[in-house]
């Protein structure tokens, strides 16, 4: 086999350019999705694709990543009576402030959650975090049960005229259709039920947590995935901004219209789908 071909290098003040080139400007609310290895071999580190964010938003904009947790029990249900019984007995309650992120979203998931002034929400799995002036308001109050609707992050991500960037990621990553997903106005959603383990008076407990499925979806759909065809079909229809930052083909897009979007997209394809079973 051949051997792969270097990763170009990408500095700090390229990134800069890169993302104000896309659109971004101070002051906004930007939710990431990012691959750092498609945006290159970063000088620096991985930090340095953060840093150069932040310094275009500057402190008066926000920075978020869908982050979760990395010892998530959202798929509890399905696992062996053995698993789940070793974990009922010891795993240590989700501590927003310890916890550490999902890495397999992005590396970048943990090196945001520990940036100095980063705020954290208390939902486990749709956890989220944040630097930056809104970063103490997008991360409070974050519901527990149906984590991703009103009141959530993403809510507030729309309330606010922010923005989705993805840096790389593949489409099938945006965060804010678990958003759609639980607006969209449809009769037989799929809804799932797991245990968390949360640190209540100074012991640990487990509670009941109900949403919509995140996982396999609110319907099973004929199409397959369906999160990525919404975003094709709304970059084929000209509401995004496409460039390129260091490497990586990079999209923004408006939180609100893509949600608004998404939300039509789910009622127009997905009325008389779905069972209602709950997982």
């Amino acid at each position: 086999m051949g051997e792969r071909a270097p990763l170009p290098l990408v500095t700090h003040d390229q990134l800069v350019r890169g993302l104000t080139d896309l659109g971004l400007i101070p002051g906004q609310t930007i939710m990431l999705h990012a691959s750092v290895r498609a945006i290159g071999w970063i000088v620096g580190g991985p930090d340095v694709v953060l840093r150069a964010l932040l310094d275009v938003l500057t402190p008066s904009g926000t920075l978020m990543m869908y982050i979760s947790w990395e010892d998530t029990t959202e798929t509890m249900p399905g696992w062996s009576p053995e698993r789940q019984a070793v974990y009922l007995a010891y795993c240590p309650p989700f501590d927003p402030f310890r916890s550490r992120a999902k890495r397999d979203w992005s590396i970048l998931t943990e090196y945001l959650r520990t940036w100095p002034g980063a705020m954290r929400s208390a939902n486990p799995g749709a956890s989220v975090a944040a630097v930056g002036a809104r970063a103490e308001w997008i991360t409070q109050d974050h519901p527990l049960q149906y984590g991703y609707g009103p009141g959530s992050p993403l809510d507030k991500l729309c309330q606010v005229g922010g923005h989705v960037l993805l840096l790389g990621a593949p489409l099938d990553t945006i965060t804010l259709f678990h958003h759609a997903e639980h607006m969209a106005r449809l009769p037989h959603k799929r809804t799932v039920r797991y245990q968390v383990p949360l640190l209540r008076d100074g012991r640990r407990v487990w509670v009941e947590v109900e949403e919509y499925d995140t996982g396999d979806g609110i319907v099973d759909w004929p199409g397959g995935e369906y999160f990525p065809a919404i975003a094709q079909e709304y970059i084929a229809a000209g509401r995004a901004r496409i460039g390129q930052v260091g490497a990586a083909r990079s999209h923004l897009f408006e939180a609100a219209d893509l949600d608004r979007y998404a939300v039509e997209w789910m009622e127009r394809h997905f009325a008389g789908l779905g069972d209602g079973a709950a997982e």
